[in-house]
């Protein structure tokens, strides 16, 4: 019976497996809990071979804090720009939170890290929240003009928003129990989206 042995991981599926790595250890243990050794043994490389795709540590840091927002970021577009309703915010809202939940490593390791390195913090708030900022604050800008939503500041319409599904879809403690079921956040998109839409005050 011939044995085959498995194809060599490709370049771009060995620095793959170091980011995921590095998402997991830097948000259980912490950037300076984490040594090269534990990365290097958590993603089955060699501890030089980390170095032949990131320059130190810090490097890899920064591609974790950052790369996975791409998709965040891009979804986030998308949904808005196909949205059929301004009013189904909630669904938008849903998809989000859920995204971030299963993201969860990703956002402790940008929540815990950037206390501790600013430049962390200011690509961050540069490539991410800028750029997430900036596309949600067209929509709400189209849509006032369009007289669906009240004439008021886009841009901190758009900081709202994103803040309230941002808050929702991190949190394991205050609005989200980590173990949430898809109806128990189906129930929070729903309740942050219409305090979103129709405010908190009654009616007169």
């Amino acid at each position: 019976m011939r044995v085959f042995n498995s194809p060599a991981p490709s370049e771009a599926q060995t620095r793959t497996r170091i980011l995921q790595a590095a998402q997991k250890l830097f948000a259980s243990k912490g950037f300076d809990g984490t040594t090269t050794r534990d990365l290097a043994q958590a993603a089955g490389v060699a501890e030089g071979t980390l170095f032949r795709y990131f320059s130190n540590k810090k490097s890899i840091l920064v591609e974790v804090a950052t790369s996975g927002w791409v998709d965040i970021l891009t979804d986030l577009l998308t949904e808005l720009s196909e949205m059929g309703s301004y009013k189904a915010i909630a669904q938008v809202m849903r998809r989000r939170m859920w995204n971030l939940h299963k993201n969860v490593d990703l956002m402790k390791v940008c929540f815990m890290e950037v206390q501790f390195h600013p430049d962390l913090r200011d690509r961050i708030q540069e490539e991410v929240i800028g750029k997430m900022t900036d596309v949600a604050e067209a929509f709400f800008q189209s849509a006032m003009d369009k007289g669906i939503y009240r004439q008021t500041d886009a841009k901190l319409v758009a900081k709202v928003f994103l803040g309230m599904f941002a808050i929702a879809g991190f949190s394991n403690n205050t609005l989200m129990a980590p173990d949430a079921s898809p109806q128990e956040m189906q129930q929070m998109a729903e309740g942050l989206a219409d305090i979103f839409l129709n405010g908190v005050l009654a009616k007169e």
